[in-house]
């Protein structure tokens, strides 16, 4: 199997979308990398009493129409070239949706199942006290990723807050509702998929009767539960983890499927389902597949196999360049990452709104707007599909390009 290097191919996808709009060398340059970049150690005292260093990254890849927003993930296999790749996507899927911020992402290179609670929330503050004074509401506002969590969020969030002295629940999202989250975010990253789904669907003349979802994690489980409840109809032929893949022709009754995951932590041996590989997951024959784990999942080697109508990637990176144009060819339709997930950033947004003026929204009200921002931007980079004669990510590419490279002009940058 082929590896990939993540950020050659988010730099890739700008050098595409910037020979389409014709932009300058010196814009091309400023866009192609990230404005700023740390990477540090910081040492974290273990339950055992023994101190061990831990190696973390943050990247602000682009602040020209705000501050960053992105995650931060703790996993195993960190890079500083994954921080900048999701850095980079993050930066145009706030452009894409017509946010007013700009694109980060973080990370700590550890194993979070193999801590103590403890020492998760030790890892969280160190990390917090090492990147204290180059982030804030209106610097770089971080979020959960992978391996991440809204607890993860409120001890920086409170480490955050003893440095600077000052109450600023905005500087993190994703928090509990106790601590100035927000109604609507659980669901959130999956609502705005399914909205993007519901779309594309009406466009195509499709009705999304079967689907099928690698990575049953937080966004893999509620699209699962909102596809049939936004679109009216949907049965849910098969389910991945990283530890199983697990297929029903007859469909998997959700909540229960759901309930077994959170129960075992993973969905092996669910009753009543038939094991398959991850391989055959991505190739079923059904009319929505939710890619929702890690990148480069669908590549030329497997695209000719897909049979999904239409793709939703509500993970980041999960199709490669060369499968891209496969897939276009061959009359799939993808949702890409920068569009199909931007409900996360967009709620996340909606959060900063509401702890900036300490005045909160009800559930509907969030939902309404989410509605609103990504049915127009789904229509948006529909409309640029058609007028570029491009594939979906490169007229969601086109847009979030253009858009950023707009204000770094109006700003005179280049």
């Amino acid at each position: 199997m082929e590896s990939y290097n993540s950020f050659q191919i988010t730099q890739q996808q700008v050098l595409e979308a910037s020979k389409i709009l014709k932009l300058d060398s010196a814009t091309i340059d400023l866009l192609l990398w990230p404005q700023r970049e740390f990477i540090f150690t910081f040492p974290v005292k273990m339950v055992d009493g023994s101190i061990k260093i831990f190696h973390g990254f943050r990247v602000q890849y682009n602040y020209a129409r705000g501050p960053a927003k992105g995650g931060i993930r703790f996993h195993p296999n960190e890079t500083i070239d994954t921080i900048r790749a999701l850095a980079s996507w993050m930066t145009w899927k706030t452009a894409v949706v017509d946010l007013p911020l700009g694109g980060g992402k973080g990370g700590v290179k550890c194993d979070p199942k193999n801590l103590s609670e403890r020492e998760l929330e030790n890892i969280s503050r160190g990390y917090i006290r090492a990147i204290a004074p180059f982030i804030g509401i209106d610097k770089d506002i971080p979020a959960p990723d992978v391996y991440t969590n809204p607890q993860i969020m409120v001890w920086m969030m409170d480490e955050f807050e003893t440095i600077v002295n000052s109450h600023q629940p905005g500087v993190l999202t994703d928090k509990p509702l106790e601590v100035g989250g927000t109604e609507g975010r659980r669901n959130a990253t999956a609502r705005g998929g399914v909205i993007t789904v519901r779309e594309a669907c009406k466009s195509l003349n499709i009705v999304p009767e079967t689907f099928a979802i690698q990575g049953f994690g937080n966004s893999g489980q509620r699209a699962a539960l909102l596809h049939k409840e936004l679109l009216g109809v949907g049965k849910l032929l098969a389910v991945s983890d990283s530890r199983a893949a697990i297929y029903n022709e007859k469909g998997f009754d959700v909540k229960e499927l759901v309930s077994y995951k959170l129960k075992n932590g993973t969905v092996k041996d669910f009753p009543g389902s038939i094991p398959i590989s991850h391989e055959e997951l991505l190739e079923l024959e059904v009319d929505v597949l939710y890619p929702a784990a890690l990148e480069n999942s669908i590549t030329k080697e497997n695209a000719d196999k897909i049979r999904a109508k239409i793709i939703c990637e509500l993970a980041n990176g999960p199709t490669t360049p060369e499968a891209d144009l496969i897939l276009f060819e061959r009359g799939i339709h993808i949702i890409p990452d920068i569009l199909a997930s931007a409900g996360g950033v967009t709620v996340s947004y909606f959060e900063m709104v509401q702890d900036k003026y300490s005045y909160f929204w009800d559930e509907e009200l969030v939902n309404q707007r989410l509605d609103n921002k990504l049915t127009k931007a789904y229509h948006t980079v529909k409309d640029a599909m058609e007028d570029k004669k491009v594939h979906p990510r490169l007229a969601a590419m086109v847009v979030g390009v253009a858009r950023v490279a707009e204000v770094c002009k109006l700003r005179g940058w280049v």
